[in-house]
């Protein structure tokens, strides 16, 4: 009398048993028992292309400060940024041609700082160089260059230079115009950015461009690999605050209306 119940336990164990290893089985066909890449994320993941490419928009808009670096091909030349950025100015470097210069951008007013080798090879592409042919104008080249060497130079508003260098500190016009995919939105997978955990966008299957958005904290862009081979930049530092003042005076050269770089 006592063998039945361990038959009946014996049967109930093996139907377990059989069960789970049909759940294991299934599983594994399914690809259920994955671990979910959007776990104890901030969710853009799941989210369609569109929506992804308006939050990061969004986030990026929103926030007062980030550092921006790598290359910009523009108008046929190659610009290699390393600025940070605010809504009210910005400051860094600019690489162009093999020319390294600093900019810094305090409200409307605009300081560019450059060594004499700039400034006289500036001087030398808008034919100013050797003006005359009697050596004069090597001569005002060298006592320009050397006058301007290390030292914060004013660009004025009126300048055409001005325009054209103020963007490199102008947050708000480079990622309205850098962070645009072009074609199709598409999402490409789970990243990783210097350890951070992306969800990557791409317009027309990448030849527009890629865009990798954290998926941790606030969905900020964090890698853009522009479309027609125009660049590659990298943004951090999202919403850390820097100082942005003034150069003083002894740092300063105000050269007038124009530069002599125009």
């Amino acid at each position: 009398m006592t063998a039945m119940p361990q038959v009946r336990h014996r049967s109930r164990t093996a139907l377990t048993g059989g069960m789970c290893a049909l759940a294991v089985a299934g599983t594994l066909l399914t690809g259920c028992g994955d671990k979910d890449p959007d776990a104890g994320t901030n969710g853009v993941g799941k989210l369609p292309p569109e929506k992804i490419q308006a939050k990061t928009l969004a986030a990026a808009g929103s926030v007062d400060a980030v550092h921006l670096a790598g290359t910009v091909v523009a108008s046929g030349r190659t610009y290699e940024l390393d600025m940070r950025l605010k809504p009210d100015g910005g400051t860094g470097s600019v690489t162009a041609q093999g020319a390294t210069f600093r900019l810094l951008r305090v409200g409307d007013q605009l300081f560019l700082m450059a060594d004499a080798d700039f400034w006289n090879s500036e001087n030398g592409e808008n034919g100013e160089k050797g003006k005359g042919g009697d050596g004069k104008g090597d001569a005002d080249d060298a006592a320009t260059g050397e006058k301007l060497d290390g030292k914060y130079v004013k660009v004025p508003e009126k300048d055409p230079s001005y325009q054209r260098f103020s963007t490199f500190t102008d947050k708000d016009v480079l990622l309205d115009s850098l962070l645009t995919l072009h074609g199709a939105l598409a999402t490409d997978g789970h990243h990783e950015q210097s350890g951070v955990r992306t969800i990557r966008i791409t317009g027309d299957q990448g030849s527009g461009g890629t865009l990798d958005v954290s998926l941790e904290g606030r969905p900020y862009p964090l890698r853009l690999v522009r479309g027609g081979d125009a660049g590659t930049l990298s943004f951090s530092e999202w919403g850390k605050d820097f100082a942005l003042k003034e150069p003083t005076k002894d740092e300063t050269v105000d050269y007038g209306q124009q530069l002599p770089t125009s």
